[in-house]
This record gives structure tokens, sequence and C-alpha cells, in this order.
């Protein structure tokens, strides 16, 4: 196996991954936010089905949220985060890496990578795509980018029970400072075997609603 076929099929430190829990969830979680809001709005953690988890994505504290809401603790699987390969480098991609990330190209794909995610998809892990690719801090209309949908169609080969979770995330202030409050608002899932005659665009536009609709519950909830 070559290099580039290494960094991609890191798999997760289990005592990195318990002491960063720890850290996360215990302390920087805890002491920074005062005030942590999840709406369930119904839902329930599917079973025996495939997880796509499909976030807003505004801050940097994303990542941690999801991983609290979604991680071993609850589900008790583990985030396996798509990231850009900028993510990657130097100290912080060492420890992503060990911690279940993976990069890929967004504009081209290795196919090692596509690989990679669709195995994960297979196996039932719990995939974290952020569809509008990068930070988008203020929530400017985005066009989400092409490879949720075309991830999921391809794993549809390898699995029949493919669901994608829309996940609106808010915080009270639009950059998170010292006791601000968040809020994480779960959307309806989506079975993909529903969705496979559509087109990326369309899927993309009814993601993307689904997506602000649940973020807009989320910016109520902190006052926004």
């Amino acid at each position: 196996m070559n290099k580039k076929s290494e960094d991609i099929w890191h798999k997760i430190n289990p005592v990195l991954g318990f002491i960063a829990m720890i850290f996360t969830q215990d302390i920087a979680l805890r002491f920074f936010f005062k005030k942590k809001k999840i709406l369930n709005n119904g839902f329930s953690i599917p079973v025996n089905s495939s997880i796509i988890l499909a976030p807003t994505h505004r801050s940097r504290w994303d990542g941690l949220i999801l991983t609290m809401a979604m991680g071993r603790r609850v589900t008790k699987k583990d985030c396996r985060f798509m990231v850009t390969k900028s993510e990657m480098r130097g100290i912080q991609g060492w420890f992503l890496k060990r911690l279940g990330c993976f990069s890929i190209n967004q504009l081209s794909p290795s196919l090692s990578a596509l690989r990679y995610a669709v195995d994960l998809i297979e196996k039932g892990e719990q995939l974290v795509v952020f569809p509008e690719g990068k930070i988008n801090k203020y929530g400017k209309k985005l066009v989400l980018k092409e490879g949720l949908f075309r991830l999921a169609k391809l794993a549809t080969k390898k699995t029949n029970s493919i669901i994608v979770i829309p996940i609106g995330i808010a915080y009270s202030r639009v950059s998170p400072n010292f006791w601000d409050e968040f809020c994480l608002s779960f959307g309806k899932p989506i079975a993909i075997n529903d969705y496979l005659n559509f087109t990326i665009k369309e899927f993309n536009i009814l993601l993307n609603e689904k997506m602000i609709q649940e973020e807009e519950k989320a910016l109520k909830s902190v006052g926004r």
C-alpha cells in the first residue's frame, strides 16, 4: 500500500480518541458554552441503516458539537469526517487522521478516497459530510458540493439502506465567544433510495432546503 492510501485509511487511535472525547466534550464544550441545546424534532437514531450526517457549517466548533450529539457516547459509533486536504496538513492533520478524519479533493476526488468513503457507508459507519464544502460563516446561499449525493448513489450498489440526516447548527453570535449558546437541530432523515432518479442538482436543492429549515429552528432557539 502506498503512502497516499495509508493516509486515507488511517484507523482511529482508541487512546487518542478517548482523550479527545474527554477534553472536547467534558472540558471544552462544557466550560466554553453557557447553554447547549439539541432539538430532536421527533428524531430517533435509525437502526440498521448507514448514516450520512449533512450539517450546516458555520464554525470550527461544528465538528465537536456533532461528535457530542452523535458520537460514541450516544450512538456507540464514531463520527468519520470527510474534510478538505488543507485541513489535514501539519500537526492538526496528524491528530485528525487518528481521530477518524480523511481528506478528499472536492474538485477531483481520487478513486481511493471514494472507495474508502463508500466502504465506510457500506459498513454502517457514521459519515459526516459538510455539503457546503467550507465554513459559511454568515449562512450566505451557496451551491452545495456534488460529493454527498454522488457518494450515496455509489454506495447504494453495496447497501440498500442509506439515509441522509439534514442538520442545522447555530450559535447565539455569528462568531461564537465564551459563554455563548449553541443549538443543533435534527431534520427528518432522507432515504436515498427514494431519490435515485434525481439529478445531483435536484437532490442538492432538496437537501439545502432541509438544512436551512433546521438551521432556522436552531437560530430561533438561540435568539437570532
